[in-house]
């Protein structure tokens, strides 16, 4: 394992492209991480330099006296239930991004070809290769000869909460035996994770590609251990399918996997665990893959993960869009409004549709996924809802349609207002209106920020208020200054760009305090640091 300034170099760019957390929406952060990816990738690269060549129990202490600013937010998961996220301080999250990069290379050569989850290989900026997905999970499961057999068993099940419960110290060891003697990867990444648990030595903050990558370390030796004994297996993430001679045979396979997890401190989720016959299993697998239903099926089966940056986006947009003609979306959205449990893919697929729709069959759909009496049945998809409403709302080809939207969006806070209280869904909310003030979103932005505790969302105000070019708010903020936190100050300095003198005055009796304010901990007096770099990247810094 090497860790060099390119690691830092492509997660800053993989950042500016895919955000800092896949639970919570984009952040601008993120541009500002992309466009000095050059300047940052320089200043971790060197703090990474300083502390490798400490001693491991220098390079501890150094990592304990840092303050790695993060966020604890809420996000739903499934219809009733809740988790956790974090959001971490944009350097911080970078510095970790780029580590996680050089750990990932150094232990893709250790994993089965039966792990598809999170595999090396995308197309840059990317992480990941795409190709490799849940859906390619279980296809390979039904390739396996060992279904045609008379007698043949289907186990699944998955870990028992396991980003929460894995165990920081196992980890360690596991980093350490994937590079050189004396290195300080292993404890500075030990570290950081404590500080980002609050002290405990158990957890990976989730949402973020770091976590990911050190869940797969976790996770491989396991999967070394399942083939060993003989298990034909595939795996997910924490989800594991075990494909057994008999109920005898995956009896025997189950003890095995909860042996080994247990020698990591995790467990197997026994609310979760099916034991199935092969056809009863490809039966079941035939359902979950949506066979049977053509409109279905293409809905599933389309990449649309579009990347309006590439070279060749005009030409995939119109693809994609072309895609769509043998596919009746409505129809569909229909068919899942009647359920009692929607399709969460589904709806994330018509979610990401939306802007591959002609305008009135955009405004259509949305009307449909916004209406009161559907929310609550599709609060799970909230996420996905909401970003398919901005990637409309924020696409001048849909602006006869704009009106609608808004309406439809004005409509949430009176009518559903209980789905904002997770702030991973008022961060949602918030982001799909900041084009445009209306009577009823100026009271319940100033209503959220002021009763919110999350920097986040407060965040998210401020750049609401920076959109609409809402003076008076503006100021008020601006007068609390003292009493904002760092990123709280980070988006207020880049809103004061939008309000002429008032701005520029604001930033000139500021701008001797953002040393102190924003300081990292280990940065020096000379050269760039986070601060230098935020308040130059704002001087051109676009809406």
């Amino acid at each position: 394992m090497q860790v060099e300034r390119d690691h830092f170099l492509q997660a800053a760019y993989e950042i500016g492209h895919s955000g800092d957390n896949d639970t919570i929406p984009y952040d601008v952060d993120a541009g500002f991480i992309r466009d000095k990816a050059d300047d940052l990738s320089k200043i971790c690269f060197e703090l990474f330099q300083d502390i490798d060549k400490k001693s491991v129990q220098e390079a501890a202490g150094f990592m304990n006296e840092l303050t790695i600013g993060s966020e604890r937010l809420l996000v739903p998961s499934g219809s009733n239930g809740f988790r956790i996220t974090t959001k971490i301080h944009p350097f911080w999250n970078l510095y970790l991004n780029g580590i996680g990069l050089a750990i990932a290379e150094a232990n893709e050569p250790n994993r089965s070809h039966r792990a598809h989850s999170y595999r090396l290989g995308g197309e840059a900026p990317a992480f990941f290769d795409r190709s490799q997905s849940w859906r390619t999970y279980k296809t390979a499961t039904l390739e396996e000869e060992a279904l045609k057999n008379d007698g043949c068993v289907v186990v699944q099940t998955d870990i028992s909460s396991f980003y929460e419960h894995i165990y920081h110290h196992r980890l360690e060891n596991l980093i350490n035996d994937l590079g050189r003697d004396n290195s300080t990867v292993a404890v500075q990444v030990d570290r950081m994770l404590s500080k980002l648990a609050a002290g405990r030595s158990f957890g990976l903050p989730v949402g973020g590609q770091c976590a990911r990558v050190l869940a797969e370390v976790m996770l491989t030796p396991i999967d070394l251990s399942l083939s060993d004994a003989g298990i034909v297996w595939h795996r997910y993430v924490d989800d594991f399918t075990l494909i057994c001679k008999s109920q005898q045979d995956a009896y025997e396979a189950l003890s095995v996997l909860s042996h080994t997890l247990a020698d990591y401190g995790l467990s197997l989720n026994r609310s979760k665990t099916t034991t199935l016959s092969a056809k009863h299993y490809s039966d079941y697998l035939a359902a979950q893959l949506g066979d049977g239903d053509e409109a279905s099926v293409a809905l599933r089966e389309l990449d649309l993960h579009f990347d309006p940056y590439s070279d060749t986006a005009q030409v995939e947009y119109e693809q994609l869009k072309k895609s769509f003609e043998a596919i009746d979306i409505s129809f569909l959205l229909n068919l899942e409004k009647e359920k009692s449990q929607p399709d969460n893919f589904v709806l994330a697929q018509i979610g990401r549709a939306l802007k591959f729709q002609e305008p009135k069959v955009a405004a259509d759909l949305c009307a449909t996924l916004l209406d009161p009496s559907n929310l609550d049945s599709f609060r799970a998809s909230w996420s996905k809802i909401m970003r398919g409403v901005y990637s409309v709302r924020s696409n001048q080809e849909f602006e006869a349609v704009f009106d609608q939207i808004d309406d439809l969006l004005d409509r949430v806070p009176s009518e559903a207002s209980h789905l904002l209280m997770p702030e991973a869904n008022a961060l949602h909310f918030l982001r799909a209106i900041r084009f445009r003030r209306t009577d009823v979103r100026g009271p319940i932005v100033r209503k959220i920020y002021d009763q919110s505790s999350s920097q986040s969302v407060r965040r998210a105000c401020i750049d609401c208020w920076r959109h609409w070019h809402d003076r008076g708010s503006f100021t008020r903020v601006r007068n609390q200054w003292q009493n904002l936190s760092p990123d709280e100050q980070r988006m207020l300095w880049l809103a004061a760009g939008n309000f002429g003198d008032d701005g520029v005055h604001a930033r000139n009796q500021l701008r001797k305090t953002l040393g102190q304010a924003w300081s990292l901990g280990f940065e020096v007096n000379v050269g760039d640091t986070f601060a230098s770099c935020y308040v130059d990247w704002t001087k051109d810094a676009a809406d």
